[in-house]
C-alpha cells in the first residue's frame, strides 16, 4: 500500500503562507516599478476617460505627485507631455523649446523631489500635426534620418535640463548611436539611455494616444512602417542587439503582458537591464473588469507585475505604480 503513493509531494511546499513566503522565486518591489506620468497645462490637465484614475497634471500636481512617489518607494517616473493642437507641427519643433513643458516639468520634479529619477520620452508624436513619431518626406513616408536628426537635438535638450535617462521610443533606425554621440560630445556621460528596442505596432496603445491628444492627429494612419510586427521575435533580437552595439543602457520590450516570450528571449539572450512596460490598453482592460466585478483587481494587478518580473522584466512601467506600491507597503506590515 505505501507503493502506492509519491515519494515526492511538491505540494508540502505549498502548504502554508509561511513556506509559500519562504521558496518563492520571484518577489515584485516598489523598487522595480516606474510611474508614467502625464503633464499638461491650462485646459488640458485632467483626469483621462480612456484611463480610469489618471490625469493629465499640472506643473504643481506634478510635483506634489513626485513627492508621493518617493514616500512610496518608487525610485523613477517616466514623463509624456500633452502639447496644445496650436503648438504641433509638420516637424514638430515645440520638441526643441528649451522653455517648453518638458523642461520645465522636470525642473518642478527635480525641486520637490530631487532624488527621483526622471526619465523622458524621446520621439515626435505629442508634437506633430499628423501624430507620427518621425518627420514625413514629400511622399508622406516617416523619414528616417531627418527624425533622427530632430531626436538626437531633443535628446541632447532634455540631457540639458536635467533628465536622468533618455528613453528614445521612435523606433528609427541608428537613433541610439547618434543621442549616445552626442551626450558624449556635450559631456553628459553619466545620462542614461533606455532604448524602446522592441515596441510593437500593438492594439494595445488605443488610451495612450488619446491620453496624449496624438490619436486624432494620426487618424487612420498607422505606425507599423517604423514598430514591429506583433508576429516577429527574431527580430526583436536583432533589434536590441543593434542598440545595445550603439550605446544603450537598458532595453526595453513594448507592450508587457502579451510580449513576456519577447522579454524572455532578450533577457535570456543579452544579459542587459531589461524594461517591460505595462501599457495603457492593459491597464484599462484591468480597471474596466474591475468596475464591473469581473476581476479583483489588486490580485490581478499583482499576478501580472508578478509575471513580468518572472519572466525577466527588471524594471516594470505601469501606470498602477504607486497603487502597487501602495498595496506592496500594506502587504509588509
Amino acid at each position: 500500500m505505501l507503493g502506492a503513493f509519491p515519494q515526492t509531494r511538491p505540494r508540502r511546499l505549498r502548504q502554508a503562507p509561511f513556506i509559500r513566503e519562504l521558496v518563492r522565486e520571484t518577489r515584485v518591489t516598489a523598487g522595480n516599478l516606474v510611474q508614467p506620468l502625464f503633464v499638461a497645462e491650462g485646459a488640458l490637465a485632467g483626469p483621462i476617460a480612456a484611463m480610469p484614475g489618471c490625469a493629465r497634471l499640472t506643473l504643481a500636481e506634478l510635483a506634489d505627485a513626485a513627492r508621493r512617489l518617493v514616500d512610496l518607494g518608487i525610485p523613477a517616473v517616466a514623463l509624456f507631455p500633452v502639447i496644445p493642437q496650436a503648438l504641433k507641427s509638420e516637424r514638430g519643433e515645440e520638441s526643441l523649446n528649451p522653455d517648453g513643458l518638458v523642461p520645465r516639468a522636470i525642473a518642478a520634479i527635480k525641486a520637490a523631489a530631487p532624488g527621483l529619477g526622471v526619465i523622458v520620452d524621446i520621439a515626435l508624436d505629442p508634437y506633430t500635426s499628423h501624430g507620427h513619431d518621425g518627420l514625413l518626406s514629400a511622399d508622406g513616408a516617416v523619414d528616417n534620418d531627418a527624425t533622427v536628426e530632430v531626436l538626437r537635438k531633443q535628446s541632447l535638450a532634455y540631457a540639458r535640463a536635467g533628465a536622468d535617462v533618455v528613453a528614445p521610443s521612435d523606433m528609427m533606425d541608428g537613433r541610439i548611436g547618434e543621442i549616445r554621440r552626442v551626450l558624449e560630445r556635450d559631456g553628459l556621460h553619466n545620462v542614461l539611455i533606455l532604448s524602446y528596442a522592441a515596441k510593437y505596432a500593438s492594439a494595445f496603445y488605443g488610451p495612450f494616444r488619446d491620453a496624449v491628444g496624438s490619436s486624432a492627429n494620426l487618424g487612420k494612419a498607422g505606425k507599423q512602417t517604423y514598430q514591429m510586427d506583433p508576429a516577429n521575435t527574431d527580430e526583436a533580437l536583432r533589434e536590441v542587439a543593434l542598440d545595445i552595439a550603439e550605446g544603450a543602457d537598458m532595453v526595453m520590450v513594448k507592450p508587457g503582458m502579451p510580449y513576456l516570450d519577447i522579454i524572455q528571449r532578450v533577457k535570456a539572450e543579452f544579459g542587459v537591464p531589461v524594461a517591460a512596460y505595462q501599457v495603457s490598453g492593459e491597464y484599462s482592460m484591468m480597471k474596466a473588469a474591475a468596475a464591473q466585478g469581473m476581476l479583483d483587481e489588486r490580485a490581478v494587478l499583482m499576478e501580472s507585475l508578478t509575471c513580468l518580473h518572472r519572466g525577466g522584466a527588471d524594471i516594470i512601467f505601469t501606470y498602477y505604480a504607486a497603487q502597487a506600491a501602495a498595496w506592496l507597503r500594506e502587504s509588509a506590515r
